[in-house]
């Protein structure tokens, strides 16, 4: 399957109207990819929801097992997976009503686009929001 992602245009809009973001494979170590950007987005105003099984809290925010168990709604569940992990994830993601997934690989692209989600496939969110000059959003929970 070929994928394109979205315009800037489009992702300068979904990254502008989003408020709550689930990051799955969030780490409490501050040497991993996942804990720099989702400390980069908490800063950009975003409300950051981690899912891992296996951590109690990072950055201040209560981690859930899976996106299944967050109580509340998600606008982007941004991935820090193995590329065979992401199919159930992009099942997921569907179920609660995300509106977009962000991967750093390609594997669930069909089965996100094909519930409707947007999909944005190996570029990273945090460099994206810097580089389209995303606002900062107000942070309100």
């Amino acid at each position: 399957m070929s994928h394109h992602n979205p315009s800037d245009d489009d992702l300068r809009h979904l990254l502008t109207d989003a408020s709550t973001i689930a990051m799955v494979g969030a780490s409490s170590k501050p040497d991993k990819a996942s804990y720099g950007i989702m400390q980069k987005l908490q800063r950009a105003g975003y409300r950051v929801i981690p899912v891992n099984p296996h951590e109690a809290e990072i950055l201040g925010e209560r981690s859930y097992p899976s996106l299944l168990d967050i109580p509340e709604r998600v606008d982007i569940v941004d991935v820090f997976r193995r590329p065979e992990d992401t199919p159930a994830i992009a099942d997921e993601a569907v179920k609660i009503g995300a509106k977009a997934l962000w991967l750093q690989t390609g594997i669930a692209a069909a089965r996100a686009s094909a519930g409707g989600l947007a999909v944005v496939m190996d570029a990273c969110i945090g460099a994206s929001h810097s580089l389209l000059r995303v606002p900062p959003k107000a942070r309100g929970r």
